[in-house]
């Protein structure tokens, strides 16, 4: 459950410096953002996703579903008079990726009557990017629930997370990281090819090591949606934090390789 943004994607040398022009290379557009890539790992790990979402009433909205679609997600959305999100995003020569957002954020919420909020009882697992408090505690009623710190104010109020993921480079999800950390019973903090670190409720803490790249690194982008969908798939397959862990890892390591957030996916068979 989360939200997309059509992105356009490009290759440039550096990032541009104040006042510099810069020629970007290799330009292409592709529904993103932390809903839409989660959907579509989770969907090539299990064959198929649900993905629950807002966007406009215009192309960028249409070809969104239609391209999610054909990566094995099914997309059930509310429809916005505001236009879909779009984004911006440039690849550096050391495959790193700069983004920037245009538009508001379109989110579903609990009172979109076209939603299937009672499928949400029937998954294995929810992972939640965006929507709001009645969203999320619709989403509670999966066994497991994995939210990203972005889901900004439907945290905080009580509803009780499996985990929670962010990224220590990322300053808006370690500042939204003190509304929910309460809640959650694990929090996972990558730090992309360092690995990351872990804490419980309980106590426990430790680490994981990074997995290695199946190729060479082409860009970043989705590497963290990735890695949260891998978290999330594992925990609602029953697996042992350990296990879900390098299954994470391993997505995001893949991802890493291909060209945008869909050029290389993890599967099952490849794990």
């Amino acid at each position: 459950m989360g939200h997309v943004e059509w992105v356009q994607f490009g290759r440039v040398e550096h990032v541009p410096r104040a006042g510099e022009v810069v020629h970007a290379r290799d330009c292409f557009a592709e529904p993103a953002g932390g809903g839409g890539v989660a959907a579509a790992q989770l969907a090539a790990l299990a064959g198929e996703a649900l993905l629950m979402t807002a966007l406009g009433e215009d192309d960028e909205g249409r070809r969104s579903a239609a391209r999610l679609g054909e990566l094995g997600v099914r997309v059930c959305a509310a429809q916005r008079d505001a236009p879909t999100r779009g984004a911006l995003t440039l690849i550096d020569a050391a495959g790193q990726r700069t983004i920037t957002t245009l538009g508001e954020r379109l989110q579903p919420e609990g009172a979109d009557a076209e939603l299937p909020w009672q499928e949400l009882a029937e998954m294995d697992a929810v992972y939640f990017t965006a929507g709001d408090l009645e969203a999320l505690r619709a989403a509670r009623g999966a066994p497991v629930l994995v939210a990203s710190p972005r889901a900004r104010a439907a945290l905080g109020h009580g509803v009780a997370l499996d985990a929670l993921v962010l990224s220590a480079d990322d300053p808006i999800e370690r500042r939204e990281l003190a509304r929910a950390q309460g809640e959650a019973e694990l929090i996972l903090t990558t730090e992309g090819e360092r690995g990351g670190s872990y804490r419980s409720a309980g106590g426990a803490s430790g680490r994981w090591a990074p997995a290695p790249p199946p190729a060479e690194p082409v860009d970043s982008y989705g590497c963290g949606d990735a890695f949260a969908a891998g978290l999330t798939y594992a925990l609602g397959a029953g697996m042992a934090t350990s296990e879900a862990l390098t299954l994470a890892a391993q997505c995001g390591a893949v991802c890493l390789t291909g060209r945008g957030p869909y050029g290389r996916l993890l599967t099952l068979d490849a794990a």
